[in-house]
């Protein structure tokens, strides 16, 4: 595998039998038990994920949030204190930097959470566009570890666990708050965004030192709920599920928000921003491709880059695709032509040189109560 960088919690990872593997140069477990059961236990009771290799920079500054409002396609200009935003980065000819979360954490002060593997690439992309701003960047990706507790019962756990009135943090919305338990104590965000569709809660702290004791007094805590550790494979089925894009997959450099169907974290009429006249163009002229939402007929798992036909004619590429353990039901997502499908139309997906039937459906796939 190489050197492969660890979070503070690969013993921990060891400990609980998972099977490590190299996720965009990181030593990360794939899963511990099985993939379903993992699945299972976030949409039905709760889960623990370690995503400590996630990228943390920060952004300081008189100029700080005009400089993050140039950044990304989205509008930071009216959030408050406490809220987080979802939103690409684009380079000048629309494809995607990055697709990452704003946290708001003082007037002058921003926190990107960016993805594992394209952390370097992201501040490097940062630095280069600061000229003229009142900015201070800075890559505090080694000082964090990130602890996501997804699932119905999360708010239910972390209430034994945390000093904040976790009912009065809404859907994208954090608190500065403590985390104690089994003789354990930190400080920390708390928030509300998650990556699997179910209810939950990530904590961000930078006492890295705490983290193997912060992880086992949260499993502790909820043994009574039945609580999994739950690792990356679990992470991507339950985040295809709810439709969420991942990098490298449904969205990267060659792909534009507009192509991925996220034209809502697009917002043109704000003040000029890296990639706003190229997307401008393409939503007056319409995107060449667009990503679907697929579901199989006939039984077969699609894969990235299985091709996508209709009639005789192929028409896209699969990005992601899966079993889907909670809607018992294959899935994919795709580029495909635009104007050449609507929902309800029939394609087919090319599995090991057969056309399999498949149908165009409305995202995200799954949607909780």
């Amino acid at each position: 595998m190489g050197v492969l960088k660890e979070t503070p919690l690969i013993g921990i990872h060891r400990k609980y039998g998972g099977k490590i593997v190299d996720f965009a140069g990181w030593a990360m477990p794939i899963q511990y038990k099985s993939i379903v059961e993992e699945h299972m236990a976030v949409r039905e009771r709760v889960g623990l994920f370690d995503v400590s290799h996630m990228g943390e920079i920060e952004i300081t500054g008189k100029d700080a949030m005009k400089f993050v409002n140039k950044l990304i396609t989205n509008d930071i200009s009216k959030m408050k204190v406490g809220q987080a935003k979802y939103s690409p980065m684009c380079y000048d000819n629309g494809g995607i930097v990055d697709d990452l979360l704003v946290y708001k954490l003082a007037e002058d002060h921003y926190l990107l959470v960016v993805n594992a593997g394209n952390t370097d690439k992201d501040y490097d992309w940062i630095l280069n566009n600061v000229q003229g701003m009142d900015v201070d960047v800075k890559n505090e990706s080694s000082n964090y570890i990130q602890l996501a507790i997804q699932g119905p019962k999360a708010q239910e756990l972390l209430y034994k666990l945390v000093d904040v009135d976790l009912s009065a943090v809404k859907y994208y919305h954090f608190e500065l708050g403590r985390l104690s338990g089994n003789g354990v104590s930190a400080e920390g965000i708390i928030s509300r965004t998650g990556y699997t569709g179910s209810d939950g809660f990530e904590f961000y702290t930078k006492e890295v030192d705490k983290a193997e004791a912060l992880w086992e007094a949260i499993m502790s805590a909820g043994k009574e709920y039945g609580i999994e550790p739950c690792a990356l494979g679990a992470r991507d089925t339950l985040r295809l599920e709810a439709g969420m894009l991942l990098y490298g997959h449904d969205i990267d450099e060659e792909h534009t928000p507009v192509q991925a169907d996220i034209l809502w974290t697009v917002k043109l009429n704000k003040e000029d921003f890296i990639g706003k006249s190229a997307l401008q163009r393409e939503v007056e002229e319409g995107p060449v491709i667009k990503l679907y939402g697929i579901e199989m007929v006939d039984r077969g798992v699609p894969r990235q880059h299985y091709e996508i036909y209709k009639g005789s004619e192929k028409v896209g590429d699969v990005t992601s695709g899966t079993f889907a353990p909670y809607l018992k039901k294959y899935i994919a997502m795709g580029y495909i032509k635009n104007s050449i499908v609507n929902v309800g139309d029939e394609v087919q997906i090319k599995i090991r040189n057969k056309l399999l039937r498949a149908k165009i459906v409305e995202k995200p796939f799954y949607k909780r109560r």
